[in-house]
């Protein structure tokens, strides 16, 4: 008899596309680099200072290009951060106030920010479900909110959990081929449990005459359970985009309630493959009603009693805060204090399959946690283009490299295996992280920063907070269908994956 020794299986390979420009710099960087260095020639044609000065200003600006801290963040970026948060602070753009001493809205309580023009419509899928769309009409993105019952990985074979990962990757990479979809991401949130839905439970299953120790018995759980549970939600958010193309008009809120619509059934069912249990659209009221409590922690019991006893729910008029603050590095909304990370590199190297497990699960210094897992997927020739030119720029840098040679040939080496897989059938998708700490007081964020401190490295990731933009983070790590790299002045760069 013979014993097969399996390895547990590994995931990896993750890669932010390089740059062509020289020693690290942008191509736009190297570029304004050489035109300098000419100016500089001509120039001293004409005046040995002019000359001298104009070679001055020219390091000072390829020093703000060059120079990165461990973010990768540059001297300008930082600085350009900083400009656009004294025009906001100096405008009074970072308070809101709505409700009925607001100055807009007429009494309502929008969302704020980014979603501030949104609006929720409803509509009905393939197989009759009712399901919300949301619509920015600055991007022309309509968004569709799926919420999914996650079984989890507790006393699963290694194997099972593999076969979920591999189904998870083919439902990423078939969303390229989705027609008019732009972004998707996934968000995990936990929250203290209030034991509202226990309590209806014991109650819709008790009868009058039931032993007086079975009563008693029920009330002690009752009273004990929900000190210390965690409510887990995930919630996945598909993006799609009706603006206007070549050829064909902007799409209408209900055309592209429409063509989702005929989408979904295939989309869910492909979740249930990946362990995401059961997948069904979320409808307007839930989707209202998990942004007014993300929002307004306070309200979470309110609404879940309401939800019990078959309340109408709230509106989208509704869903937003009362007022909120957004500070340098915390957000202020209602009565909770938020602080939001983003991931700014990827895991190195090969990882497990549960290299997230800790960064999603409750924690007893975060009141309220929410991780989101932000795609935008390539269509098929886009990513072809994309490894291809990535392994260009790893040739290119590794022929600059005079010392650390072996560090670019392995660059060299996963960007031609990148290009292979892509060349396979592999999709290609980039994708980033954020993190989102709320609390019930200011003196409780420095105990949450802390914590997700710890818990990035574990995750094999870093992550820094979003200084400057803690709103604008804030509403895209909830299923809103908010695509920040359409809303900012700067393009930044993102992160491509295999």
């Amino acid at each position: 008899m013979t014993t097969e020794h399996l390895t547990p299986r590994t995931y990896g390979n993750y890669r932010k596309p390089r740059t062509a420009g020289l020693r690290g710099l942008s191509l736009g960087a190297t570029l304004l680099l050489l035109a300098g260095l000419v100016a500089v020639v001509l120039a001293s044609l004409i005046s040995l200072w002019a000359a001298l000065g104009l070679a001055l200003t020219l390091a000072v600006v390829t020093a703000a290009l060059g120079v990165k801290d461990r973010h990768d963040r540059t001297l300008m970026q930082r600085g350009a951060i900083r400009l656009a948060w004294w025009r906001t602070t100096s405008s009074g753009g970072h308070l809101y106030r709505s409700g009925p001493m607001g100055r807009s809205g007429y009494g309502t309580c929008r969302l704020p920010g980014l979603a501030a023009e949104s609006t929720l419509t409803e509509a009905r899928d393939g197989y009759g479900r009712p399901f919300a769309v949301i619509t920015i009409p600055a991007t022309g993105h309509h968004t569709v909110v799926i919420s999914c019952d996650a079984d989890g990985a507790a006393l699963v074979d290694d194997h099972q959990v593999d076969t979920w990962v591999a189904h998870y990757g083919q439902w990423l990479s078939a969303l390229g081929a989705e027609p008019n979809l732009v972004a998707a991401s996934v968000t995990v949130e936990t929250a203290p449990d209030s034991g509202v839905r226990l309590q209806q439970e014991i109650a819709a299953n008790s009868v009058a005459d039931a032993p007086a120790l079975a009563t008693e018995m029920l009330q002690e759980v009752l009273a004990a359970y929900p000190a210390g549970s965690a409510r887990i939600a995930t919630r996945i958010a598909l993006t799609y985009s009706g603006a206007a193309r070549p050829g064909i008009p902007r799409r209408s809120a209900d055309e592209m309630a429409l063509h989702i619509g005929t989408r979904l059934p295939g989309l869910t069912a492909g979740l249930s493959l990946t362990s995401a249990g059961t997948a069904v659209p979320m409808t307007a009221t839930e989707l209202a009603e998990a942004v007014r409590v993300a929002y307004d922690p306070t309200v979470a019991t309110l609404v879940e009693e309401a939800q019990a006893t078959g309340g109408t729910g709230l509106t989208w008029n509704e869903a937003g805060p009362m007022a909120a603050q957004e500070a340098w590095d915390h957000y202020r909304h209602d009565g909770a204090f938020s602080v939001t990370w983003a991931m700014t590199e990827a895991p190195q190297g090969e990882v497990f399959s549960n290299v997230l497990t800790a960064l999603v699960q409750p924690h007893r210094d975060i009141a309220r946690k929410r991780v989101t897992l932000l795609y935008r997927p390539h269509t098929r020739a886009e990513g072809a283009r994309v490894v291809q030119q990535d392994y260009k720029n790893a040739l290119f840098s590794a022929q600059q490299s005079q010392i650390g040679k072996a560090r670019e040939d392995a660059e060299v080496t996963a960007a031609r295996r990148t290009t292979e897989e892509q060349a396979q059938g592999h999709g290609v998708i980039r994708f980033g992280l954020l993190i989102t700490a709320t609390v019930s007081t200011a003196a409780e964020l420095p105990r949450a920063a802390a914590a997700v401190d710890n818990l990035a490295p574990a995750a094999r990731i870093a992550v820094r907070p979003v200084y400057g933009s803690q709103a604008a983070a804030f509403a895209a790590a909830l299923p809103l269908g908010v695509v920040l790299p359409l809303h900012t002045a700067v393009p930044q760069t993102v992160r491509d994956a295999m």
